[in-house]
């Protein structure tokens, strides 16, 4: 199973949920856009998208081969968001998620960054550094398109 989705049930199970008025107050201090994320997410790594969609896929081919009931099959929430994974997926192997890993970790981007970027795939750096704060005086304007620009390239070469 995946750590960080242990960290988000565990998460989950102790604040009660997301309302506010249930999460104690060292957790109302996390700030994505300060890279705040308390202690429950420390030691959690981040997947993109593409990586759980491999993940959920591999999940459901062992399924189909294991020989389970009708009765037990995946669950509405797994459909989902393997169908979510899928749709929002830039990249469509192992090959191109190694390198989008490579690149963005040779520039030492924080694990919620390299995440966000993989994810989202800005196409100018006004644009990466309104969906994420936390990049602004980081990188010059000229340097992060580069990243983005190279990101955009291997798109480009999967296809």
């Amino acid at each position: 199973s995946l750590p960080c989705l242990q960290v988000y049930v565990q998460y989950l199970s102790q604040s009660g949920g997301w309302e506010m008025a249930s999460i104690p107050q060292q957790q109302q201090d996390e700030d994505a856009t300060k890279l705040q994320f308390g202690s429950l997410f420390e030691n959690a790594d981040t997947l993109i998208n593409a990586e759980v969609c491999m993940l959920l896929e591999h999940r459901k081919a062992q399924n189909e081969t294991d020989d389970i009931d009708e009765d037990q099959e995946m669950s509405e929430v797994f459909q989902k968001t393997l169908s979510h994974t899928k749709r929002f997926s830039k990249f469509k192997n192992k090959e191109t998620i190694a390198a989008i890993r490579s690149l963005l970790n040779k520039h030492n981007f924080h694990k919620f960054e390299l995440a966000s970027l993989a994810n989202l795939c800005p196409e100018t750096s006004d644009e990466a550094k309104s969906l994420m704060p936390s990049l602004n005086g980081k990188y010059d304007d000229e340097e992060m398109q580069q990243i983005l620009d190279d990101i955009k390239q291997h798109i480009g070469i999967q296809n």
